[in-house]
C-alpha cells in the first residue's frame, strides 16, 4: 500500500457525501436527502484525488503509520463538497451602482438596457481597459470566491460584443485557469447583447462569420481553451432564430451549448435548448411546461439564479422553481457581473431555499454535485467519494445546514476550501 499521501483531514463531526453510489447527477427524489458520515475522515492522494473516506477511527486504523504532507483536524466541523459555480460574468471594468437606485425606482432590466445602461455600460468600459487590469480584478473576485467555499467557476467573456474585446476576456480568463488554483471552465459569450450601432441579423453574422472562426483557430493552436458557448435568447437582444445560428455554429466547433434563455419572456428557448442538446439552460423564469418536458428528455441542466431574481425585483422564479424541481436536474449559481456583485456564494444557495422553495438538502447537492454536472463531465466531480475529486471545504460548524443559515458570516464560516490537493487559504 502506499505509504504517503497529500492530506488527512480527520475528526470530522460530518463529511457530507452528497452522492452515495457515484452518480454524475441527482433529480427530484434522489435530492430528498444528504449522504453523511457522522465523525468521519478523508485521505487526499498526492495527485488531489479522494484515497479514502469513513468512520474516523476506520480510517485511522487502516491508515496507521502512514505519512501526510498537511494533517488539518477539523473536530466540531463539517467536510462537505466545495461548491461549484456554473454561471458568472466576473470579467469587466467599470461600476454600475448608480442602476440600483433606477431599478428601486421601477425602471425594468430591459428599460435601463434601452436607455444605454445595463451590458452597453460595461462594455464601453471594458473595452478600454487594459488586459492587466482586468486579470487583477478577476483574481481578486475569484480568491474572494475561494474564501467562501468555491472551488470550480464558470467564467463568461461577453462584456466585449467585438471580436478583439471579447478575445482580449477569454485571454484573461485564460491567464486566470493557468495561474490559480480554483477550476474554470471557460465560456465565450459574444452575443450577451447586440452591439450599439448594429442590428441583431449584422451582430449575428459578425459573430458566425468572423469571432467564431478566429476563435475556432486560437483554440485550434492551443492559445486559448474554450469549453462553452452561451447566447443572451431574449426580446430586444437576440431572437431564437440568431440564437440557434449562433448555438449551431459554436456546437459544430465542439463547444459545449450553456445559455441564457426563458428569462424575462417566454421565448421558447428550453425547447430549442433541448432539440440542440444543450448542456445547461440559466434563468428559465419564464420557462412553459411544454420546454420543463423538453429539457427533461434530453437531459439539460436547469441552472436557478435566485439573487438574479432578487436584484431585478421582477422575476417569478418561484414558481418556476417549483416546476423545474419536478423535471429534471438543478442548479443554482450567483451570476456574478457588474450587475450583481455576490462572491459569497453560500448566500446564494440560501437564498434557493427561500426564494426558490426547495429544502435545505436539494440546495446543498444543487451547488455540488449537479452544478458540476451542467458544467459537462470532463470537471472534476465533487463528491465526497474515493477516486473523485479533492475538492472539499471545512465549515466551522457541526451540522452541514449551517451554510444555509449563516448569511453574513460566509467567510468565518468556511475554514479551509481545499482544491486539487491544494489549501489556497485557511482560518484553522
Amino acid at each position: 500500500m502506499t505509504t504517503s499521501f497529500k492530506i488527512l483531514v480527520k475528526n470530522a463531526k460530518q463529511v457530507v457525501l452528497v452522492c452515495r453510489n457515484g452518480e454524475k447527477f441527482l433529480t427530484k427524489n434522489g435530492m430528498q436527502s444528504l449522504a453523511i458520515i457522522e465523525n468521519g475522515s478523508v485521505v487526499i492522494g498526492l495527485d488531489g484525488l479522494i484515497k479514502a473516506v469513513g468512520p474516523a477511527d476506520i480510517i485511522e486504523s487502516h491508515f496507521r503509520g502512514t505519512q501526510f504532507d498537511q494533517v488539518l483536524d477539523v473536530s466540531g466541523m463539517c467536510v462537505l463538497p466545495g461548491l461549484v459555480d456554473a454561471h458568472t460574468h466576473p470579467v469587466w471594468a467599470g461600476d454600475r451602482v448608480h442602476e440600483f437606485a433606477m431599478k428601486l425606482a421601477g425602471a425594468t432590466y430591459m428599460e435601463v438596457h434601452e436607455a444605454g445602461g445595463g451590458i452597453h455600460f460595461t462594455v464601453e468600459r471594458t473595452r478600454s481597459a487594459t488586459e492587466k487590469h482586468l486579470l487583477e480584478e478577476l483574481k481578486s473576485r475569484l480568491e474572494r470566491m475561494v474564501r467562501t467555499g468555491t472551488t470550480v467557476v464558470e467564467c463568461k467573456s461577453g462584456y466585449g460584443l467585438d471580436l478583439d474585446t471579447e478575445l482580449k476576456m477569454l485571454r484573461v480568463i485564460n491567464s486566470a485557469r493557468k495561474s490559480l488554483s480554483i477550476g474554470i471552465s471557460t465560456t465565450y459569450c459574444g452575443a450577451h447583447a447586440v452591439p450599439k450601432g448594429k442590428t441583431m441579423e449584422e451582430a449575428t453574422q459578425d459573430i458566425v462569420t468572423v469571432q467564431l472562426p478566429e476563435l475556432k483557430k486560437q483554440i485550434a493552436s492551443g492559445e486559448l481553451q474554450v469549453d462553452n458557448i452561451d447566447v443572451f435568447c431574449e426580446k430586444g437582444v437576440f431572437d431564437l432564430s440568431s440564437t440557434r445560428r449562433i448555438l449551431e455554429a459554436g456546437k459544430d466547433m465542439g463547444l459545449n451549448i450553456n445559455f441564457h434563455g426563458d428569462e424575462l419572456h417566454p421565448m421558447n428557448s428550453a425547447i430549442l435548448g433541448a432539440e440542440l442538446g444543450a448542456l445547461a439552460i440559466s434563468h428559465l423564469e419564464e420557462v412553459t411546461d411544454e420546454g420543463i418536458a423538453a429539457m427533461a428528455t434530453s437531459k439539460t441542466a436547469a441552472v436557478l439564479l435566485p439573487t438574479t431574481a432578487y436584484i431585478l425585483r421582477e422575476c417569478t422564479q418561484p414558481e418556476c422553481a417549483v416546476k423545474l424541481h419536478s423535471a429534471f436536474v438543478i442548479a443554482t449559481a450567483a451570476d456574478v457581473g457588474e450587475n450583481l456583485h455576490c462572491n459569497g456564494y453560500p448566500n446564494v444557495v440560501g437564498s434557493g431555499c427561500t426564494g426558490g422553495r426547495v429544502s435545505g438538502c436539494s440546495a446543498i447537492i444543487s451547488c455540488c454535485t449537479n452544478y458540476h454536472f451542467s458544467l459537462s463531465s470532463s470537471q472534476l466531480s465533487l463528491c465526497n467519494e474515493t477516486g473523485r475529486g479533492g475538492h472539499k471545504r471545512s465549515l466551522n460548524n457541526k451540522n452541514c445546514r449551517h451554510l444555509l443559515l449563516q448569511l453574513s458570516l460566509v467567510r468565518s464560516l468556511i475554514k479551509c476550501p481545499i482544491i486539487t490537493g491544494l489549501v489556497p487559504h485557511s482560518n484553522m
